[in-house]
């Protein structure tokens, strides 16, 4: 599968609403398009997956390494992938948008802010591209896409003051209506404020599909690894009453999952999901794997589900729980919203969950088990990522699972709070670091 990275210039410079535009105009041409994300991020491949109507992928060197990010894309289905990028191009101590374009040799499309300029974008692009030299980086970037652009002498200015080795891969036009509102943790999700489709279209019309589909490029193979560095478990013909149960939390509370964790989790299991905010209860199953969300807008629906009593009685009584930020939210004590409502919880993990206005931590996380636990045995590591506005009270005889080798984690550096075979984190983990390897192995 063919491809082509969208990068920015900087945060804010328009690269969802530009990705999106890319899509759709592709998917006009008749090609099936597979999104993918740089970055750790959850909230811009919901909107990939609104307009290309299939799971983007997620390519972080930090949480997947360069081999990982090969197989995840190689993962994917369709005639052409559009990777967007995250922050500026260069940007990211653990991933930038640089690192995954290098790693899979993939062109880069850059999105430049035009508001309010004509040849000084093509200089830009040309400092852009001059840099990766000057930084010792393998980076190709080979055109320019202008974002809030108008038509007619700006866009022709723009044009004609690109080099000829840069390309003109059209422009975004200025429009209210393309715009994604935004919140905490980011912009909405995409299934809650979607793009209108007919402002897509009109700015899917001023885009060069022709010369997008040219330059796009075929990745390096991957190897044969599967994850977490071993082979993945075979499921060819082995019937689903051979395998273990997993129940996986699926709805507005319970939104950040990888696609990836899908997969993987469906390679060594049954899934069946289930959703708590819509008053189903916990299924039958073998363990339980609740990701991150939104469970702070969604407090009296959680209060109120009888999943989190069956999932309390069962926890009790030994059943494998793993949740994840919102996971672990759901699975404390209480959740205390910023406004000062405070809902029970499921009462697994003896902690009492506030919200804040502003975030709490955001990084890139790697942990180091300090004890056998539920996703790795004692010295193991397990990479991901934490962005959350909330802090937990915990209870001082409470046990952590991991120490904290970078990020925040929950207290004092330690993640990973744990009661009789339920384990919370903050870390958001990528399958690529072993931690649902563990979890299928515990099942």
């Amino acid at each position: 599968m063919k491809g082509f990275v969208i990068g920015g210039t900087s945060s804010g410079v328009g690269k969802t609403v530009a990705t999106l535009a890319v899509i759709r105009a592709l998917e006009n041409d008749g090609l099936a398009v597979q999104p993918a994300k740089a970055g750790p991020d959850f909230i811009d491949p919901s909107h990939h997956e609104q307009v290309a109507g299939r799971p983007s992928r997620t390519l972080d060197r930090w949480l997947q390494g360069e081999g990982g990010i090969r197989r995840n894309y190689h993962r994917g289905e369709g005639d052409i992938c559009v990777v967007e990028g995250v922050m500026g191009l260069y940007d990211g101590d653990g991933s930038s948008t640089a690192m995954v374009a290098e790693s899979l040799d993939l062109p880069v499309v850059l999105v430049v802010d035009a508001s309010a300029g004509m040849e000084s974008v093509a200089a830009t692009a040309l400092g852009f591209r001059e840099y990766a030299d000057t930084a010792g980086r393998d980076i190709d970037v080979a055109g320019v896409l202008a974002q809030r652009a108008h038509g007619g002498r700006h866009t022709e200015g723009i044009r004609d003051a690109l080099p000829d080795d840069l390309t003109d891969f059209g422009r975004i036009p200025p429009r209210d209506d393309l715009e994604i509102p935004d919140r905490h943790l980011g912009l909405h999700m995409g299934s809650e404020s979607p793009l209108d489709p007919t402002a897509l279209d009109a700015a899917a019309e001023h885009l060069d599909t022709d010369r997008l589909h040219a330059v796009a490029r075929t990745p390096p193979a991957p190897d044969v690894a599967g994850w977490g560095g071993r082979a993945t478990q075979a499921t060819g013909g082995s019937a689903d009453s051979d395998r273990p149960r997993v129940a996986i939390a699926r709805d507005e509370a319970f939104c950040f999952v990888y696609p990836a964790t899908l997969e993987r989790l469906r390679a060594g299991a049954e899934v069946v999901a289930f959703e708590p905010t819509a008053g189903d209860d916990l299924p039958d199953c073998e363990g339980v794997y609740l990701p991150g969300g939104y469970p702070e807008n969604h407090g009296s629906a959680l209060a109120e589900s009888p999943a989190l009593d069956t999932l309390a009685d069962r926890a009790t009584g030994g059943l494998p729980v793993f949740g994840e930020c919102g996971g672990l939210m759901a699975l404390s004590q209480s959740l205390t919203t910023a406004d000062g409502d405070t809902h029970e919880m499921a009462g697994v993990l003896p902690a009492d969950v506030q919200m804040h206005d502003r975030y709490q931590a955001l990084d890139h996380v790697e942990l180091r088990a300090t004890d056998d636990t539920l996703t790795a045995a004692t010295g193991a590591t397990r990479r991901g990522h934490e962005f959350h506005y909330s802090t937990a009270d915990v209870a001082s005889d409470a046990s952590f699972a991991f120490a904290v080798e970078r990020g925040d984690g929950i207290e004092d550096g330690r993640d990973g709070l744990t009661e009789y075979r339920t384990l919370g984190t903050y870390c958001h983990c990528h399958p690529e670091s072993g931690a649902f390897d563990g979890f299928l192995d515990a099942l």
